[in-house]
């Protein structure tokens, strides 16, 4: 069990955001919303013609979301694997692709781990988070290696431009959890800044279960503190700067799962903590023509130790620099012609064949309109110091049938170079496995009508070489991974908003067929940790000061091995929320997750929380 520090219900928090009247409903996304990460260029969101969802910073308050983990499973096509609660790893599939195929980003700099290939989501604290974007189908033309599902961008919040507005919240409930957020944010017009910390602090569950050898009978706790610090300044030339600072430290208990363990297992805690630095400017040498630099450096470190000993010590270092050029050729027409530069590093107390690589890639985009008519055509090389060249690219066509109807089709390959771990990890590693590749089609149709929206998009992506653990190939006892020549992943997305009898309602639902198609004993079996159906309703309504709001989340069956051995049963829980404003500015706010104490797996002997209540208080300086 983790002590908890003095601060306890204080953990303090964060930044600061635009200042968003509470008494203001949580409003739809609108047409000249702007994206950034579908065309790596602010475009309204109508302009995307990818599949893409936003998580603004009013949806995460309304739904009182504790965890990146807990947002991200509402979007269509997203499926979570958790190991054990809040502070263990949690592994985000989109499409039904391998968890390292999701790029994910975090105000323009990629982050993960270069040893595992995963973003650490469940160390990101919520808190800290303005909007997040989500686009589903492969970016690899783009953005290069691992855009095989998507990408996954975090925005931190970003000040106001109008005098300084400090923010507030604080929460407890059960596992004796603690969880706080603090921050000013604030600008003058030409500068902007925000400034915050936050604080989490839980008990835990008992992560793994009694069936597991490993299994240790106590709570496993967690705790993080993060920091993080953006600003930026525009110019009278137009030149605009900004950067941001963040850093996210979490210390887990756990049962390792392990032979190599000197402790048995038991006893065993992890420390993690991401690091991230980022620059970018942006300026226009010629009235249409726009440059944005950027450069970064994102650290995943990782120790961990069992039994009072130490174990082990992971630490991944990502830099990376990219140069832009948007040429307005017309109205509605834009050119992009951009260079990414990265070098990946993995420093560690396991020794690797080898620790560094390099990547660089070219790339050119053009999007454009006419009539009823808007197209993305983009094209990518990728020259990559381990696995040579790789040609990538994408087409899609969108037309509006109506001013409320939109059809579009779609294309596009994609990339990804196996991680350190894949390749060199002592017992484990398979150094002869090749880069996977993908060939994606799709096709949507959307709505929007003064009643709501919808939307259905149909897709089939097949990947070549996927990489899959092997239980049953490899040195060690664990096996080692492989590639298992083809899958096939068919799958549909629909979506439906409205409002009905006075609630606001919005309800997705993924369906998903992913089949290995590789020449041996498993072809024909599902890839494993991919539910096959999953389903999630949010309803709220709003009597004056008072807000009601459920959550209906349910997932099919799912298996968690490659020989569709061990199966998961699916489940589905329910959360109800409320809040009260008290003023403009201050709300209590009261959360019941899994409200009929449902027991399911994401991942074989690892336990998921039951019911559980939350309580939380927020100020919001307007």
């Amino acid at each position: 069990m983790i002590r908890k520090p003095f601060i306890g219900p204080a953990a303090f928090a964060l930044l600061g955001s635009t200042s968003i009247s509470p008494f203001l409903a949580a409003a739809p996304l609108t047409l000249d919303e702007q994206v950034v990460t579908a065309t790596r260029s602010e475009r309204p969101v109508r302009a995307s013609l990818a599949a893409t969802t936003v998580i603004d910073r009013a949806e995460i308050e309304r739904t009182q979301a504790r965890s990146v983990p807990e947002l991200l499973r509402s979007v269509p096509g997203i499926t979570l694997s958790n190991n054990g609660g809040p502070g263990k790893q949690t592994t985000v599939s989109i499409r039904g692709t391998e968890s390292d195929h999701v790029l994910v980003l975090i105000d323009g700099v990629k982050v993960g781990s270069v040893s595992n290939g995963l973003a650490a989501f469940q160390d990101l604290p919520v808190e800290l988070i303005e909007r997040i974007e989500v686009v589903r189908g492969p970016r690899s033309s783009l953005y290069g290696s691992e855009a095989i599902g998507g990408v996954i961008q975090i925005f931190t919040r970003k000040g106001t431009k109008e005098g300084a507005k400090p923010w507030f919240s604080a929460g407890y409930g059960t596992h004796d959890s603690y969880q706080g957020a603090a921050g000013v944010a604030g600008g003058d017009g030409r500068a902007w800044y925000s400034l915050g910390v936050s604080s989490q602090d839980t008990d835990g569950i008992d992560a793994l279960n009694a069936r597991n050898s490993y299994h240790e009978p106590d709570d496993d706790g967690y705790r993080n503190l993060s920091g993080n610090l953006r600003a930026g300044y525009r110019f009278d030339n137009g030149l605009e700067l900004d950067g941001t600072l963040m850093r996210a430290k979490g210390h887990t208990d756990l049962d390792l799962v392990s032979p190599y363990n000197p402790g048995g297992g038991h006893n065993a805690n992890a420390d993690n903590e991401q690091r991230l630095a980022g620059g970018r400017a942006r300026f226009s040498p010629l009235e249409r023509w726009d440059v944005t630099l950027q450069a970064g450096r994102s650290e995943d470190l990782a120790r961990t130790e069992t039994g009072g000993l130490f174990y082990s010590r992971f630490d991944s270092q990502r830099d990376s620099a990219s140069w832009l050029n948007d040429l307005t050729l017309a109205e509605g027409h834009v050119l992009t012609l951009g260079y990414d530069w990265q070098r990946d590093e993995v420093s560690s107390s396991t020794a690797f064949d080898r620790d560094s690589r390099l990547n660089r890639g070219w790339f050119a985009q053009y999007l454009g309109e006419y009539g009823r008519q808007d197209w993305q055509l983009s094209l990518r090389r990728d020259d990559n110091q381990q696995f040579g060249t790789h040609d990538t690219g994408s087409a899609a066509w969108g037309y509006a049938l109506t001013d409320a109807l939109r059809f579009s089709l779609s294309y596009g390959t994609a990339f990804k170079a196996p991680t350190f771990n894949e390749l060199y990890f002592p017992d484990y590693g398979n150094p002869n496995l090749d880069a996977e590749t993908s060939e994606n089609f799709e096709a949507g149709i959307e709505g929007k009508h003064g009643w709501g929206h919808w939307s259905v998009n149909a897709f089939r992506n097949e990947v070549d070489d996927l990489i899959v653990h092997d239980a049953n190939s490899g040195l060690g006892p664990f096996g080692s991974p492989n590639n298992i020549g083809r899958a096939r992943i068919d799958g549909v997305e629909l979506v439906l908003g409205s409002q009905w009898l006075g609630w606001d309602w919005n309800a997705n639902a993924t369906l998903l067929d992913s089949e290995n198609r590789s020449h041996d004993q498993n072809r024909g079996n599902q890839l494993p940790r991919r539910a096959q159906q999953v389903f999630n309703l949010d309803l709220d309504r709003r009597f004056g000061k008072l807000g009601l709001g459920a959550t209906l989340h349910a997932e099919g069956r799912r298996f968690d091995d490659v020989e569709n051995n061990d199966r998961l049963a699916g489940y589905a829980t329910v959360d109800l929320r409320g809040e009260y404003w008290l003023n403009e500015e201050w709300r209590l706010q009261a959360k019941v997750t899994n409200l009929l104490d449902a027991d399911y797996e994401t991942a074989q002997d690892f336990n998921q929380p039951g019911q559980a209540v939350y309580f939380t208080v927020r100020y919001q300086a307007l």
